[in-house]
């Protein structure tokens, strides 16, 4: 946990920069899901109840360094004001003299609410550029990194700013973000399941190896799966395999095997051969060579039955990552079933990554998660073990 907490600040008088994670989707200007705007609003009141000028900072989508009103963060400061029911001052650059003449402005009018315009309209915070990041720096007093999401990387506004402002503390959605997934690694009550899904081995099996020492069974899923079965040799038909990721899954196994941990993979699976609504399928035992050049593209009704009894029994889950294609009826089955089972389980359910959470959300079930995570790549590089840079930041 980072030494200091927003809690332990005096903020009275003082010009805080917060970073926040407002990368929410956008369609056409209009935002689409706001809860990472909303998450974070305990943290932006408390420094404003505590008598800051609030000074917030995100990124939004992946413009490239350049300016793209497609990208803009104006609708979010819009819908901030709503939910915050205070004026926000809107920036139209995040350095600069737009940045500090809104600072002002929002000091001049009361409401001491401000959010800065896309960070990543300038290249030089994903290349955490010492010049940029004392820019943002001159803006405030104070730094508070609330997002948690964006920490898993090393850019000006998480890393390079600490080096120029201090302190530097965490904000309350930073501190619950590292207590839920902490906690769930450090002191779990047991039986403790790691369920992993999506595409690709490759993004997981850093996470796969760390969970391997920990959990009491890791449940796989997705297409994912279909390069553990590949590597012992089943049929996969056309299924989405990582051929230079074959060798690592046998490795996994081994280690599985050697640590008496149970890595848990699909006994059947949905099979098509396209992908798309009302596309012809079948279930099919794993190892079935009647899959032919098919596709898997969700785990079948066995493998939701016997996943389900598992996480009956388990008293700490984690879970990031799709069972299948869920984005296309009918293969959503299996994950909106593990949903529905995860949230059944009588302990603690911590779900991270945008699918699990769109899962849980269709499912009906995200009010009974006890915590979901707002930083898909960050909670896997934390569920692996890494050292997050924008949270060791903090620490100076």
């Amino acid at each position: 946990m980072p030494a200091r907490s927003i809690r332990d600040l005096d903020l009275k008088g003082r010009r805080v920069f917060l970073r926040e994670d407002f990368n929410v989707p956008l369609q056409d200007g209009v935002i689409q899901d706001d809860t990472r705007i909303r998450e974070p609003l305990p943290t932006i009141q408390l420094a404003l109840d505590r008598g800051a000028t609030v000074i917030i900072a995100s990124h939004l989508g992946r413009p490239k360094g350049r300016p793209n009103p497609a990208m803009s963060l104006r609708p979010v400061a819009e819908r901030l004001s709503q939910l915050i029911n205070r004026p926000v001052t809107f920036a139209t650059d995040c350095v600069g003299e737009p940045a500090r003449k809104a600072v002002e402005e929002a000091e001049r009018d009361g409401h001491r609410l401000v959010l800065l315009e896309n960070l990543r309209f300038h290249a030089e915070e994903e290349k955490n550029d010492p010049a940029f990041a004392a820019q943002l720096a001159a803006l405030a007093d104070i730094y508070v990194n609330d997002a948690f999401g964006a920490s898993h990387r090393a850019h000006a506004s998480t890393e390079g700013i600490t080096k120029h402002v201090k302190p530097s503390a965490a904000g309350l959605l930073m501190e619950k973000e590292l207590k839920h997934l902490g906690d769930a690694l450090a002191s779990p009550v047991r039986p403790f399941v790691a369920i992993l899904g999506g595409a690709k081995v490759s993004d997981k099996i850093e996470v796969i190896r760390n969970l391997l020492g920990k959990v009491d069974a890791l449940l796989i899923g997705g297409a994912m799966a279909y390069t553990f079965f590949k590597s012992h040799g089943v049929p996969v038909g056309t299924s989405l395999v990582e051929d230079d990721k074959l060798e690592a899954a046998r490795q996994v196994a081994r280690q599985a095997a050697g640590d008496s941990r149970r890595l848990e993979l699909p006994v059947d699976h949905v099979v098509t051969d396209r992908i798309e609504r009302g596309a012809p399928h079948e279930v099919l035992k794993i190892g079935d060579p009647a899959i032919g050049n098919r596709k898997g593209v969700d785990i079948g009704p066995a493998t939701v039955r016997s996943y389900t009894s598992i996480l009956a029994e388990a008293r700490t889950v984690v879970w990031n990552g799709p069972m299948g294609v869920f984005e296309v009826p009918p293969f959503d089955e299996g994950t909106n079933a593990i949903a529905r089972a995860v949230a059944s389980v009588k302990g603690d359910a911590i779900i991270g990554g945008g699918d699990s959470i769109a899962a849980v959300t269709r499912a009906g079930v995200a009010d009974r998660i006890t915590h979901i995570s707002t930083g898909g790549g960050a909670s896997l590089e934390f569920l692996g073990g890494r050292t997050l840079p924008g949270v060791a930041a903090l620490s100076r």
